[in-house]
């Protein structure tokens, strides 16, 4: 029962950090994207077969 006094806090801590992190990335702006999915797939210039 002990190792639960180590284990709680440490992962209650490494789940802070990626919490944390991820509010960092939506701050930063990590996640736009101006072109998109949407105007993307309507562009001719897909080269499906490309080269060696």
């Amino acid at each position: 029962m002990e190792i639960l006094a180590i284990l709680i806090p440490v992962s209650l801590l490494l789940g802070g950090v990626g919490l944390v992190a991820f509010f960092w990335s939506l701050k930063s702006k990590q996640y736009d994207d101006p072109d998109g999915d949407a105007a993307r797939i309507l562009k001719t210039d897909y080269d499906d077969k490309p080269k060696p």
